[in-house]
Order: structure tokens, then C-alpha cells, then sequence
């Protein structure tokens, strides 16, 4: 009788323990899932990125240095991206990404500073439906943002509280980083005007 009562003991442990591991499992996907969405978000902001220099470059040719700023901007912001979906959640990933964005956030907010100071690049239909387009994608990006934070905070939520703890750490569960701007100008997307 006692060995029965042991085993299922045991045996309720072991159903326990993996119901635990399963949901660790669930909650990670989740989160690398709800990065996905942001990696699709800012490949397609990248993707417009150089339609948007090509247009200005007509009106803003002496603008060489501001123009190169961008495209740069945007292939280190890409690489970062990159870098980041391998691994979504790791801190120095997630880290790189932030510090990245944030310098092609400044250089397109320059470039559309130089595109309100030329009428004709302004009145370019092009150009306004290119900035349009990027707006939009900034805002889809906010919120693909917010959803990955939400999945990301679920899971280290339950990842902290016991008895989870006990298993996350053993099974290689770390804590997964939040995408969060830490620069209180960098929260907001480029302002877009052609009025």
C-alpha cells in the first residue's frame, strides 16, 4: 500500500512538473511569436526606407551626408533586427535593436526636417505616399511592440512565481528582455507634415 501511495506521489510529481515545463514552453513561443510580428514590421519599414531616399534625392542632391546617414542608419538598424529575431528576448539583442532604431528614428526625423524645408520634394506624391506609408508602419510597429511586452512580461511573470521558478532555471528558462525605449524623445514616431 505504501509503495502504491508512493508512485502515485511520484507519478503526480512528474504530471505536475511537465504541466509546468509545457507552459514555460507556451509562453516562450508566444513572446518569440509576438517578435516575429515586429521583425515583420521593420523589415517592411527598412523596405521603404530606400524608395523614400531615392525619391528625396532628386530634390535634395546636396543633401548627401543626411541622405548616407539614413541608408546607414537603416542597414546597422536591419543587421540589429536580425540579430535580435535569432534570439528574440535575449537583453544584449534587444539592447543593440533599441540603440539602433533610435539612430534611424534621429536621421529619418532629419530627413523629413529637410523635406519640409523643399516645396517641390513636399509636393511629390511619391514622397508624401512614402512618408504615409512609413507612418503607418511606425504606428503597426507600436503595436506589434506592445504585444510582444505583454507576452514578454506573462512570461517572466510566470517564470518568477513558485513553484515555476524551481523548474525554469534547471530547464534553461531565462528571462526574456522587454522592447522598451529608454529615451523619453525616441518615444515617438517621425513626425510627418506635407500640409
Amino acid at each position: 500500500m505504501t509503495g502504491i501511495i508512493i508512485l502515485i506521489i511520484i507519478v503526480a510529481l512528474i504530471v505536475f512538473i511537465v504541466g509546468i515545463y509545457n507552459t514555460l514552453v507556451t509562453l516562450r513561443n508566444r513572446y518569440k511569436n509576438a517578435f516575429a510580428q515586429i521583425d515583420v514590421q521593420l523589415k517592411r519599414r527598412y523596405d521603404l526606407i530606400p524608395n523614400l531616399v531615392e525619391t528625396a534625392k532628386g530634390y535634395i542632391a546636396h543633401e548627401r551626408g543626411t541622405l548616407e546617414a539614413v541608408i546607414q542608419a537603416r542597414n546597422q538598424a536591419s543587421a540589429a533586427s536580425v540579430k535580435a529575431a535569432a534570439n528574440p528576448g535575449d537583453p544584449a539583442s534587444m539592447t543593440a535593436l533599441l540603440g539602433a532604431e533610435s539612430v534611424l528614428t534621429g536621421t529619418i526625423g532629419k530627413l523629413f526636417a529637410l523635406a519640409e524645408a523643399y516645396p517641390d520634394l513636399k509636393a511629390n506624391q511619391t514622397m508624401a505616399q512614402l512618408m504615409e506609408e512609413l507612418t503607418s508602419t511606425e504606428n503597426k510597429i507600436s503595436f506589434a511592440r506592445q504585444a510582444y511586452n505583454d507576452s514578454v512580461m506573462t512570461y517572466n511573470t510566470s517564470r518568477e512565481t513558485f513553484p515555476n521558478v524551481l523548474i525554469a532555471g534547471p530547464f534553461g528558462f531565462t528571462e526574456a528582455a522587454l522592447f522598451e525605449v529608454k529615451v523619453e524623445a525616441e518615444r515617438e514616431a517621425p513626425k510627418v507634415s506635407f500640409k
